[in-house]
């Protein structure tokens, strides 16, 4: 090495250290220990004595790991070799016994699908909470009329719950997708060994049955060597994360000057090092930024995973920083929407003048000579003239004379007038449209999903 080679790491060894990041699976691997230990005694692999002492140690353990007064050393590597050293400490001899029947690669493995799921059961109570924090929202605000938009240009009113329960319904479909991914991380794959599985009477689906796995890994190869589980969670943290992300770009816009159809309150804003008048929406645009690093992870676990012979392989190592930063940037994104949420305050006059633009009507005026018998084709013609002839002669659309409207179409009448926001939004009375009734019922519907989650 020359003077220009920076050192990293105080020895060549510590490229393979992993408890800096792995000591995440602490508890869970001492969980795991606990239930094969008891499972070797019944299966007298080892004696009720030695059993009994290993347990009796490894309680001790995770004790000092909740506490966290537990030394994790990096000289030891990893998180399993740390714990079984600690436990050789506390018990002596009878430590030597516990790894009988299984290896470090179904240890590993089994830690990291309690840490996960776990983690997606925290997740999936997060998920909860923000929604009934959206619902709590929309039904406050639910004769709130608002501009919808379409190419971000104001397209046609809307109420504000409506465009709420958009956010509701695709947090609802990620909620099902951490569910289903559950259903995957929950088998287990201790017993397993190295790769072969192993030459002792195992009692798997006992082990399975303490630990509440919903069943055990049919082949061991497999069980040791595949890692879809975690793509499988990536994928739902990257789908979510776009959700809020679309969701925070929507309400940064909406706290701007600009729009001002919300506030944040203080503590969900911040301030600027030289413009004393600034509110920062700073929150809301980290949410939006963060989304990009787990798409990062989700390409990270693909990449690391997309050439690798069968079976174990150490690259599998790398599968661990990046599910812990995507768990933990997903929980933690979760709680800063669920309380910049509850702080927010809504400007309703200032949504209704912005949702009172006439050309945001031109639509109905074209659904107006439908239903006088004109074809939407032609109808659509000659609203289009008419918003034509508004803009260059300076005239609101809906302060136009009524001869004016009949130079473009003879079938409008008096009651063209009738046209406002409301009653646009009350002629959208089809499922899953934005009228009043049907806006009711979906939040109806939406606190019966969310009653059904407990």
């Amino acid at each position: 090495m020359d003077k220009y080679t920076t050192h990293y790491f105080k020895t060549t060894s510590d490229y393979t250290v992993s408890v800096g990041f792995d000591w995440r699976l602490g508890s869970f691997d001492v969980l795991g220990s606990i239930a094969h230990a008891r499972m070797l005694s019944a299966q007298k692999i080892i004696s009720e004595e030695e059993s009994s002492s290993i347990i009796d140690g490894l309680k001790i353990i995770h004790a000092e790991i909740m506490n966290g007064s537990f030394e994790w050393r990096e000289d030891l590597e990893d998180v399993h070799m740390n714990i079984e050293n600690r436990l050789f400490e506390l018990i002596g001899e009878p430590a030597g016994r516990l790894h009988t029947g299984r290896s470090r690669n179904d240890q590993v493995a089994t830690a990291t699908r309690l840490y996960l799921r776990d983690a997606i059961d925290k997740i999936a109570d997060g998920v909860t909470k923000f929604q009934l924090t959206l619902l709590d929202i929309a039904g406050k605000y639910i004769d709130t009329i608002m501009p919808g938009y379409t190419h971000l240009q104001r397209a046609q009113p809307i109420l504000f719950t409506h465009h709420l329960m958009a956010y509701f319904e695709m947090i609802s479909r990620d909620y099902l997708r951490l569910m289903d991914c559950r259903e995957r991380v929950n088998i287990l794959p201790l017993g397993s060994g190295a790769l072969a599985g192993v030459p002792y009477p195992l009692d798997r689906e006992m082990v399975a049955d303490e630990l509440k796995f919903q069943g055990i890994s049919n082949n061991s190869i497999d069980a040791i060597s595949s890692r879809d589980y975690i793509v499988e969670f990536h994928s739902f943290a990257a789908i979510i994360l776009m959700h809020l992300s679309r969701f925070a770009e929507d309400l940064i816009l909406w706290s701007s000057t600009e729009f001002g159809y919300i506030k944040f309150g203080e503590e969900w804003v911040t301030g600027s090092s030289i413009m004393p008048q600034k509110r920062n929406p700073d929150f809301a645009e980290l949410a939006r930024g963060k989304t990009g690093r787990v798409y990062g992870n989700l390409l990270n676990i693909l990449v690391v995973t997309k050439g690798l012979p069968l079976s174990y392989n150490t690259d599998l190592q790398e599968d661990k920083e990046a599910l812990f930063d995507s768990v933990e940037t997903v929980a933690k994104t979760l709680d800063v929407f669920n309380g910049m949420l509850k702080s927010m305050t809504i400007d309703k006059e200032r949504m209704l003048f912005a949702a009172s633009d006439p050309y945001m009507l031109a639509t109905d005026l074209a659904d107006y000579l439908v239903n006088k018998g004109v074809t939407f084709r032609r109808a659509h013609e000659s609203v289009s003239s008419l918003c034509e002839r508004a803009r260059s002669s300076g005239v609101s659309l809906m302060e136009m004379p009524l001869d004016v409207y009949k130079e473009f179409n003879k079938s409008f009448e008096d009651d063209v007038y009738q046209v406002t926001p409301q009653s646009s939004i009350d002629a959208k009375d089809v499922a899953g449209g934005t009228s009043q009734k049907r806006v009711s019922n979906a939040l109806k519907a939406a606190k019966r999903v969310l009653a059904n989650r407990r």
